[in-house]
């Protein structure tokens, strides 16, 4: 099979570092523009910059082993090239050559003159629309052919006989000899209804190890005053408040109850079942629209309208869960139970016996939310909620973000759980605007 040459934009670098080595047997080409790009960003202290500097110590390392103009050997068979960008003497004369993603385009067209299979990758759309009216094969770096509704949802229906419905509500247990065959993950949650009619069903989960369908956790008496609305909100709670389950995932569009549901298990595991020694909240400072630059005062003066939706879940299960009390989640922070705090501070560091949860974590690429879950240390438990319909980074989308990452490539995993919202409960008004906006 022929060779293909893979084009590298920055953006790309920037958004996975470790891109160099995804592209198998094959040659990777980054056009000198390019590391001149990404040096700009080296002194930068967000994960742009990080990602900068890990890829040039990458290079630097493999600079070792020979020429990189000529290209040096990788692990996976295939060769990395960084050259001074290739001349493409019959570009056409719209294209300006002062301008970067120009002589990016301009080495790819060179390389596709020489004879070579290029591909152009890039997360700008921009430029891929400007490679195709050159006639060069574009694409993006990330999961490909995939849509969101596409996505793991975390449950499905399954129709059985009515024998076997019988079976699995008097005995709560029901044997499912095919789950391979059906590939059902572990941990997938399952409306099992008796065949041509289903409204007769039954909620359940299906235990990869008892290899089986099992009822849900019961919750008659609400969590932290709380109840579930529907059926969804019943299979993420049973995540939630689930010892087995280390990590849970949870997507849903605007008010459909992904925080609040988190909040509420994470403090009933916490304070009422002392289950875990402290329960951690954190979100990504990542603004919507246009930044208000510096904010006044202390660290917690100037985190506070980045944490106040956090705030505002707490309010609300505390005016549900201790109306008619002193008691307040300001008395759980003075106590250390409870503690509210960016993500920024969250790298190095080991998190044992916690309940974490990671709010918005659309927003936060698949390389941050790897170095958020390994910092989980024993008897912790990470919960990760988002919408990736609202993602406010320029370098993600709905499918190439770190919480769709998370549920497609842990889906297979005996303590990972997944959860889709998609019922709004915030209210009438945000639902209508959720459907309708």
């Amino acid at each position: 099979m022929l060779r293909k040459t893979f084009v590298l934009d920055t953006n790309v670098i920037l958004f996975d570092p470790m891109a160099i080595f995804k592209f198998s047997d094959n040659d990777v080409f980054i056009p000198l523009v390019v590391v001149e790009e990404v040096d700009r960003f080296k002194k930068d202290q967000n994960e742009n910059g990080r990602n900068a500097r890990h890829f040039s110590r990458l290079v630097d390392e493999l600079r070792q082993k020979g020429s990189l103009m000529k290209g040096v050997d990788l692990d996976n068979g295939g060769t990395l090239i960084i050259s001074v960008d290739k001349k493409f003497d019959n570009v056409h004369e719209a294209i300006d050559l002062r301008i970067n993603d120009n002589l990016i385009l301009a080495s790819a067209l060179a390389l596709k003159d020489a004879g070579e299979d290029v591909h152009l990758i890039t997360k700008d759309i921009n430029l891929r629309l400007k490679a195709d009216i050159l006639g060069l094969t574009a694409e993006d770096y990330g999961m490909k052919d995939v849509k969101l509704e596409e996505l793991y949802s975390g449950y499905r229906y399954l129709p059985v006989a009515k024998e076997k419905l019988d079976e699995y509500e008097k005995n709560r247990f029901l044997m499912l000899e095919n789950a391979e065959e059906l590939e059902i993950h572990p941990n997938e949650y399952l409306i099992v209804h008796e065949e041509g009619n289903e409204r007769r069903r039954l909620l359940g989960r299906y235990n990869k190890q008892k290899l089986g369908i099992v009822p849900l956790i019961p919750m008659r008496e609400g969590i932290w005053g709380i109840y579930p609305k529907n059926m969804e909100q019943q299979f993420a709670l049973d995540a939630l408040l689930n010892d087995d389950i280390k990590l849970v995932s949870l997507v849903g569009k605007a008010g459909t109850g992904k925080t609040l549901l988190a909040i509420a298990a994470g403090l009933e595991m916490t304070i009422n079942q002392e289950k875990y020694s402290r329960l951690l909240v954190s979100r990504p400072i990542q603004p919507m629209g246009k930044d208000l630059g510096y904010l006044p005062g202390d660290v917690n003066d100037k985190l506070g309208p980045w944490m106040q939706p956090i705030f505002d879940n707490m309010d609300f299960l505390f005016d549900q869960r201790r109306a008619g009390t002193n008691s307040s989640y300001e008395d759980l922070m003075d106590h250390g139970l409870l503690h509210i705090e960016p993500l920024t501070y969250i790298r190095g560091r080991s998190i044992p016996g916690q309940y974490l949860i990671v709010d918005e974590a659309q927003n936060l690429s698949p390389h941050e939310v790897k170095t958020i879950v390994t910092r989980a240390g024993e008897g912790t438990k990470i919960v990760l909620t988002g919408d990736p319909q609202q993602i406010d980074s320029p370098y993600l989308d709905e499918i190439n973000n770190g919480l769709a990452y998370v549920v497609e490539r842990l889906k297979t995993e005996e303590i990972i759980s997944h959860a889709t919202l998609t019922v709004g409960e915030r209210s009438m008004l945000s639902e209508t605007a959720s459907k309708l906006l």
